[in-house]
């Protein structure tokens, strides 16, 4: 499954830069998770790193794109082959 970020997003900046598939960009009012992009970090941590810094811990699961952690892996293969 993507992530998304709730409201409750303070805008701290500690999210974006930890982003491997450069997901997390500044949305009209706080930060938000392209779900196309992220892939909770499959393929290149064992946690999703955003999740891992936020402070507030406005970082949930997106129950409007669910995916296997195999999908998740084949987006990650998809975002990072050159």
């Amino acid at each position: 499954m993507a992530l998304l970020i709730t409201d409750e997003c303070i805008n701290c900046d500690v999210c974006e830069p930890e982003c491997p598939n450069d997901a997390i960009s500044m949305g009209a009012e706080y930060y938000e998770i392209a779900a196309s992009r992220c892939t909770e970090c499959v393929g290149h941590h064992d946690e999703p790193q955003c999740k891992v810094v936020c402070p507030v811990e406005c970082i949930l699961v997106n129950p409007d794109v669910v995916e296997t952690r195999q999908e998740l892996f084949i987006k990650f293969e998809r975002l990072t082959r050159g």
